[in-house]
């Protein structure tokens, strides 16, 4: 039996070794005119997990990119996975410039 910190810390270490990955689903307009996230989406190593932002929508697919088929619209609106990349995130100075 180990102490709380260790035990802390090898949870720790299960939870980084074992995180789904996130991920956004992304409606294009046009040819790159606009977008906006259509849903969120977590992948697991056998299956994925997609919410949409609006309507209440949830979803249990195969692989994030068995999703998309269900946020095309028409031939004016294609949907696109995007991986959440953590580097990425706009910080607060880049925000009020």
């Amino acid at each position: 039996m180990c102490d709380e910190d260790e035990f802390t810390f090898v949870l720790e270490r299960m939870v980084a070794n074992e995180a789904p990955r996130l991920f956004a689903i992304v409606q294009e307009y046009g040819d790159r005119v606009d977008a906006r996230i259509a849903g969120w989406g977590v992948a697991f190593e056998d299956h994925a997990q997609i919410v949409s932002v609006e309507r209440g929508l949830r979803m249990s697919v195969e692989t994030p990119e068995d999703a998309l088929r269900g946020f095309h619209f028409g031939s004016h609106v294609r949907a696109r996975l995007v991986w959440f990349n953590p580097n990425a995130v706009t910080s607060a100075e880049d925000d009020a410039a």
